[in-house]
């Protein structure tokens, strides 16, 4: 029979450890970048977005809208102050908007 451990530990330290583990890392990053992108920029510019995609430290989103990508060309270092605060840290220091 396996030896059972009696200490207990808070499961969010479980679950952390069980990511580092099995390198989940990235891939839950790219969930939290994407749920931060919608949330932070809304509905009306989740209507237009169709990949969105953290390479290293740049934030690549694809827009099916021209004009809307050029809107958000001249806000990009409001989006990468807003995204950090809403991510909890600074993952991205560059936009790419395509």
């Amino acid at each position: 029979m396996a030896k059972r451990y009696t200490e207990s530990k808070p499961l969010k330290d479980l679950i952390g450890a069980f990511i580092k583990e099995n390198n989940l890392t990235k891939g839950f990053t790219q969930i939290h970048v994407e749920e931060a992108w919608l949330k932070v920029m809304g509905a009306g510019v989740q209507h237009y977005t169709t990949a969105i995609k953290l390479q290293n430290d740049v934030l690549v989103v694809h827009l099916s809208s021209s004009v809307l990508r050029e809107e958000l060309t001249y806000g990009t270092e409001k989006i990468i102050k807003m995204m950090n605060e809403a991510l909890g840290e600074k993952l991205i220091c560059k936009v790419r908007l395509t």
